[in-house]
């Protein structure tokens, strides 16, 4: 007796693979495999949370209209235009439900997200990658890529897992060349690692455009990750049609009681942005010291660095020493980075110990 079948679109699927937290022998170890941040939570954070122990009987407010008065507030936007979600996953799958479906195509970039493939499959659309440049966004490859049947472009920015930034007049110059019944998604996970006060003007876009939706998260800079607390923006027609489809219930008392509290709490967020950029500029150096060994680092702007492995080390094998040094790391053979090894920036002990391993993997490789 057989049981319902799948569509085969969902078939069609890689289930996402998270970072590892343990090494193979279940030993706890340097957990830089998933962009956490090293700084941990903000005080204010953590206490907004456990002051809301005492409502665990009741629903959220299923419009979390004190989350989006904050962060209008906090980035002068309409709150009415702000949609949340379970992490800024969730609100990236709202975008490919409600504007995407069989018989369309979605764009993302080679070396892109591994939930944009997954958001396109998921409602039967076909997923269109667009050729990099030197593990890059090309925005003249993504516009080549677009065809009639074209909905939704993705783009994060920084780009995850390589760490590049597409800039301002590039972003603009996207947009501008995209058809307005195609919606530019630009990811803004890593946006709070940027060096300095460049932005790509995103945030601008959606405002003005009707066709750009900015989404944005609390589980990197803000160190909630266990909550799953993202956002979106766009116009009130895309927003609309989101909500449709958007679970109720998705993010917890606690959880936001968390994220509003984090918004309020500037010094830990430029602590962990100076922190951040120190450490970064310090293992893109570490890693230029090794050239000769076949070591190069992707210039990065985001809370992570990719490193590629061009000499007798393989990303492989250094993935497999790092861990028995007691560092994880990600490495990505499945979106084609099997030459790459994606590491986070951690604390001051964590990055000087991963390259100081790094190094010595390199020099017994000869």
């Amino acid at each position: 007796m057989t049981g319902p079948t799948p569509k085969p679109w969902i078939m069609g699927i890689a289930p996402y693979i998270p970072g590892r937290s343990t090494t193979d022998d279940g030993r706890k170890v340097a957990k830089l495999s998933s962009n956490e941040n090293p700084l941990g939570t903000s005080a204010a954070a953590r206490e907004a949370f456990a002051s809301a122990a005492g409502r665990l009987e009741r629903y959220p407010d299923a419009s979390a209209t004190e989350l989006r008065e904050t962060l209008a507030a906090r980035h002068g936007l309409d709150p009415a235009r702000i949609i949340y979600g379970n992490g800024s996953d969730e609100v990236l799958h709202l975008a490919a439900g409600a504007f995407a479906g069989p018989g369309d195509e979605v764009i993302f970039v080679r070396y892109g997200f591994a939930v944009y493939e997954i958001a396109a499959r998921r409602v039967g659309a076909t997923p269109v990658v667009a050729p990099d440049k030197e593990y890059a966004t090309d925005v003249d490859a993504v516009l080549a890529s677009v065809t009639d049947k074209t909905r939704i472009v993705y783009i994060a920015n920084p780009n995850n897992p390589t760490g590049t930034y597409a800039t301002k007049d590039e972003i603009a110059r996207l947009h501008a060349g995209l058809p307005e019944h195609v919606l530019l998604v630009l990811d803004h996970a890593y946006a709070e690692y940027i060096d300095g006060d460049a932005e790509d003007g995103g945030m601008a876009l959606a405002e003005s455009a009707p066709n750009v939706l900015v989404t944005r998260t609390f589980s990197k800079m803000y160190g909630l990750a266990a909550e799953r607390i993202g956002w979106g923006y766009a116009s009130p027609a895309i927003i609309e049609a989101m909500h449709r489809i958007r679970l109720p219930f998705s993010i917890t008392i606690a959880g936001t009681a968390a994220a509003i509290a984090a918004l309020g709490d500037t010094a830990f967020v430029d602590h962990t942005r100076a922190h951040n950029a120190e450490w970064r500029a310090w293992f893109s150096d570490e890693m230029g010291k090794l050239g000769n060994a076949g070591l190069r680092a992707v210039p990065s702007q985001a809370n992570f660095v990719l490193v590629l492995f061009e000499g007798r080390l393989t990303a492989e094998a250094a993935y497999k020493g790092l861990m028995e040094k007691g560092y994880i790391v990600r490495w990505l053979p499945g979106q084609g980075l099997a030459n790459g090894l994606r590491i986070t920036i951690g604390t001051a002990d964590e990055t000087r110990g991963v390259a100081t391993a790094l190094r010595e993997l390199a020099e017994s490789a000869g």
